[in-house]
């Protein structure tokens, strides 16, 4: 049988549990632990399934022709590493983490927005100059917040925030399943709405659609003195459009786990800009992370192998997964290897 390629960090265990799942599903596989050197080499070598986050340049249009590889599961909750043309086009079916992460996102989306709310950036400034001075802070309780993206890590943060007594607006192509003190609103009433919110959350995936949404014309609709935190990914920012709006003070701060490109460069002027809390893409990172994304994978694991619809399953046209109600069943006959 065709081998499962895997691509995040792994230990012994993990990779024994998968083969206990394999070997309940009645499945004799090899497992490749390929990382980042072999991923690239390994994907070539015919494997039905794929589970990781390949960094590297893949030749994903060699992948697709061979015919081998059925399914992608992704070790991130972003799929523009694999969401390729070749991909999109082809028959392989990809599935994300969304969600999967979310507890450790939603924690780091309020680790940036208390500490620029409570000013921290300059009482750390303050502390390295030995200056004990009381400055101006903001408040998170009682503040009318907007996030953008109402998937996995757009609901958990919502359900984190909404009990510091926030309003709390969520903005979606597909705004169903809201949560208690959530609003759930189409994200085509975000430009009118923006300027009523004193902070906004970027949850979004990366797609064509959302690549650049966040440009000048845009940002100049939030409410002066907002502030923004973007937890998603940086080409959904037109950087060079934040960077202004800030230095102007249209925009009180911003809090970026992500950069257009990464890592940020040095020349970039967001470094030296005191209103900005830069991070360099760790949101999702946790202690458990390689575990809970094993149990993520054995599940959908069982479901593929017993024909059942898989979770997180991806409208490749769009590019994220689609609804619970909307999931699709993988035409496949257990243990046939074909989909």
């Amino acid at each position: 049988m065709a081998p499962i390629v895997l691509c995040y960090p792994t230990e012994p265990r993990h990779r024994d549990q998968i083969a206990h799942a394999l070997k309940n599903a009645g499945v004799n596989a090899d497992l490749i632990d390929a990382g980042q050197d072999g991923v690239a080499d390994a994907l070539l070598q015919g494997p039905e399934i794929f589970c990781g986050h390949a960094k590297v340049p893949v030749d994903w249009e060699r992948v697709a022709a061979q015919g081998t590889l059925r399914w992608i599961q992704s070790s991130a909750a972003g799929l523009d590493h694999c969401l390729t043309p070749p991909v999109v086009s082809s028959d392989i079916v990809v599935t994300s983490a969304s969600g999967v992460l979310s507890n450790q996102v939603a924690e780091h989306t309020v680790a940036l927005l208390t500490a620029l709310l409570r000013s921290f950036p300059v009482f750390f400034r303050a502390q390295q100059q030995r200056e004990y001075d009381r400055r101006p802070t903001l408040d998170l309780h009682g503040s009318k917040i907007a996030i953008v993206g109402y998937g996995g890590v757009g609901r958990r943060v919502g359900e984190v925030l909404t009990p510091f007594q926030t309003e709390v607006s969520a903005f979606d192509l597909y705004p169903t399943d809201p949560l208690p003190g959530v609003a759930l609103r189409h994200v085509d009433e975000l430009d009118e709405a923006l300027p009523t919110f004193d902070i906004v959350v970027v949850c979004l995936p990366l797609t064509s659609r959302t690549q650049g949404m966040f440009h000048a014309e845009r940002l100049q609709k939030f409410k002066h003195g907002s502030l923004l935190v973007n937890v998603a990914r940086g080409p959904i920012l037109v950087e060079r459009d934040l960077i202004a709006v800030l230095k102007r003070g249209h925009l009180a701060a911003a809090g970026l786990d992500v950069a257009e490109v990464e890592p940020l460069p040095v020349e970039s002027e967001l470094w030296d800009l005191p209103n900005v809390i830069i991070t360099p893409h760790v949101a999702g990172q946790s202690q458990t992370r390689a575990s809970d994304m094993t149990d993520f994978f054995c599940e959908n694991l069982r479901r593929y192998y017993g024909g059942q619809p898989l979770l997180n399953y991806v409208d490749k046209q769009q590019g994220f997964p689609v609804r619970s109600e909307q999931h699709l069943q993988p035409k496949r006959a257990a243990r046939a290897g074909q989909l």
